[in-house]
């Protein structure tokens, strides 16, 4: 017998998503903290358009949005002139754009939305040991209430709990990286200048083309109010002013103890680097930290899992690290429900590794450039770098649980949504009863699979085999999996059985976003990513691709 099916270790962003999406399908699991209260500093600030699309499918993007600050680009100045003022735009049907949202905010919404659920927080709880066997974990947890440590017997594990992180340590997971030399200020501020709102400010001072000074604001919602950061200024011998308090695992990332910088401190450097004269004011919070860049071998042992900063530490720059651990758990929630059901099948578990573990040594290695050089000197062309920064070129073409291919995965190219991509959204989408149209994610909002079946007009007639199609699917998943039929204006689907519900592609955004032709099958997956796609009648590779995710009957 198991007290829990997952204890989630760490209430950030991260573990309260992996929370949130195992509550979503009915999975027993507890959140403990060691912190005694929430956070309220923006240690993290910045939120991609693709984690905005998670949040709509998790039915929270309406409260983030409300509370968020847009985030329209970035203006960089070296030696007083501008040297680039990019605009982030996207194309037009990717439905949300940049946002800035404090991380105490975002943790506020996701923590509404658990408890909403019906699992609570459990704070000033920290794990102290685990171990695990072939059919469960022992965690024993500290309680700082003063009562006897916890024995919690679990399905599974999982460690969101940070760079220090317990869980990997206790796995002999390796974390192998390195340590910027420079301390940074950073203090939340409301600054009185004339550059345009919404704008990220990021100013250098350079000595024969070495940075050797500076400053980057950030927006944040309220009145005239900035995240700044800076580095700290040398000592008169050369030392970093803030070295020491080495912490004891040697992880050199984050805040740090020790004096917080004053309001005169961050107003030094502004006046030495900021493009127009300002003033700091309304002082919030302020701290000094340090970074560093580390990967981990692997995301997991046996029943234990890591996410977020437990796997992966790295520059702030372009606001990637709480996005890309928010994926993470939604990547991994999905499949451990499926596992704690017992609908798994073999080696989907492994999947979590072999899909996030490469985007993560990607962004490590990206984020590191973009701190050293910028992401202006980055070679790719602007609208590439504006995707990659939203995360909406995040994808598993090599994964072993997508496919098959119409087209191999390195000859892809720019070919629509090919299985492991991202699952494009599309509008104008219409049914019988609605009378205003639909977006594609409109239709991707439950906790399991959706299969998509369509046809154009010259195809509409072998339609007939929808009903037949859908039918297989939903019970080989047992019930997980919507299905819909998508044809264009005009044509009637008809078949043996119930047809799926009918939505029509009327301005043809579907056919465009999708690259669809004649009929075919595509079948997206839990977190919004295209599973597989076939021509039909070929029925037989839809049921193929489900037994690769699905345990046998």
């Amino acid at each position: 017998m198991v007290d829990v099916d997952v204890v989630v270790v760490g209430a950030g962003p991260v573990g309260l998503t992996a929370a949130i999406e195992l509550a979503r399908r009915g999975v027993r699991c507890r959140v403990i903290d060691q912190l005694a209260e929430p956070m309220t500093y923006a240690k993290a600030v910045g939120v991609q358009p693709r984690t905005l699309e998670v949040w709509d499918a998790m039915g929270i993007v309406r409260e983030a949005l409300d509370a968020a600050e847009p985030m329209l680009g970035q203006q960089v100045y070296v030696n007083g002139r501008m040297v680039s003022n990019v605009t982030l735009t996207l194309p037009a049907d990717v439905p949300y754009g940049f946002a800035a949202l404090p991380q105490y905010e975002v943790e506020r919404i996701l923590t509404q939305r658990l408890t909403g659920l019906g699992v609570p927080i459990e704070r000033d709880a920290r794990l102290v040991a685990f171990e695990q066997d072939a059919e469960h974990v022992e965690a024993v947890v500290a309680h700082g209430s003063g009562a006897a440590d916890e024995q919690i017997r679990t399905r599974y594990l999982v460690g969101c709990d940070g760079a220090h992180s317990t869980v990997r340590k206790g796995l002999g997971l390796t974390f192998e990286g390195d340590a910027f030399p420079e301390s940074y200020m950073i203090g939340d501020v409301e600054l009185d200048w004339t550059l345009p709102r919404g704008y990220a400010i990021r100013s250098m001072h350079q000595t024969d083309g070495e940075t050797d000074d500076l400053l980057v604001c950030v927006p944040l919602p309220g009145h005239k109010r900035y995240r700044i950061s800076m580095q700290v200024p040398a000592t008169p011998d050369g030392a970093d002013a803030a070295a020491g308090n080495e912490p004891a695992d040697g992880i050199r990332h984050g805040m740090q103890q020790g004096r917080a910088p004053e309001l005169a401190d961050l107003q030094d450097v502004l006046d030495r680097l900021s493009p127009e004269p300002v003033t700091a004011d309304h002082l919030r919070w302020s701290s000094v930290f340090r970074i560093s860049h580390r990967l981990v071998d692997h995301y997991g042992r046996g029943r234990v899992f890591i996410a977020g900063d437990a796997a992966h530490i790295h520059p702030p720059t372009g606001g990637q690290g709480m996005n890309t651990g928010i994926q993470d758990a939604y990547n991994l929630a999905w499949k451990l429900a499926l596992a704690v059901e017992g609908h798994a099948a073999e080696g989907l578990l492994d999947s979590y590794e072999a899909e996030r573990l490469p985007v993560a040594e990607e962004v490590v290695g990206r984020t590191v450039r973009h701190a050293r050089s910028g992401i202006e000197a980055d070679p790719d062309d602007p609208a590439t770098i504006v995707k990659r920064e939203a995360q909406l070129l995040v994808g598993y073409p090599d994964s072993p649980i997508v496919g098959p291919w119409d087209t191999p995965p390195s000859d892809a190219g720019g070919l629509s949504a090919q299985p492991g991509s991202r699952a494009p959204d599309c509008r104008e989408l219409h049914s019988a009863i609605a009378t205003y149209p639909l977006r594609l994610f409109d239709l991707l909002r439950g906790t399991g699979h959706t299969l998509l079946l369509y046809a154009d007009g010259a195809a509409a007639s072998a339609a007939s085999i929808f009903p037949q199609l859908a039918a297989l699917a939903e019970e080989r998943t047992d019930g997980q999996l919507d299905a819909y039929a998508i044809v264009p204006d005009g044509v009637e689907p008809v078949g043996d059985g119930v047809m799926p519900p009918v939505v029509r592609d009327s301005a043809g955004q579907f056919r465009a976003a999708y690259g669809a032709t004649g009929m075919e099958a595509v079948l997206i997956r839990p977190d919004g990513y295209v599973g597989t796609r076939v021509p039909l009648p070929e029925d037989g590779a839809v049921l193929d691709y489900l037994n690769r995710i699905f345990a046998a009957a």
